[in-house]
């Protein structure tokens, strides 16, 4: 599993996959939702702007990212 650092206290679902580099657009985020193969903490997850905090794990396209602060 990779890790994500993020500086805030959350991130949107839609912006993590970007940053993740698991989409290529954040207008590729719809798509890739509404496949339903994406996973927040193992449930499908299918709104864009769902928030995400550290500790959190995505599943999406064949790749899990965890979600963890920066600086920790």
């Amino acid at each position: 599993m990779r890790e994500i650092e993020i500086r805030d206290e959350s991130i949107r679902l839609g912006q993590l996959l970007k940053l993740a580099d698991l989409i290529e657009a954040g207008s590729d985020a719809k798509d890739v939702l509404a496949s339903g193969d994406v996973l927040v903490n193992g449930e499908p997850e299918t709104r864009r702007g769902r928030q995400l905090v550290p500790g959190d794990t995505v599943t999406a396209l064949g790749e899990t990212v965890g979600i963890v602060a920066r600086g920790h």
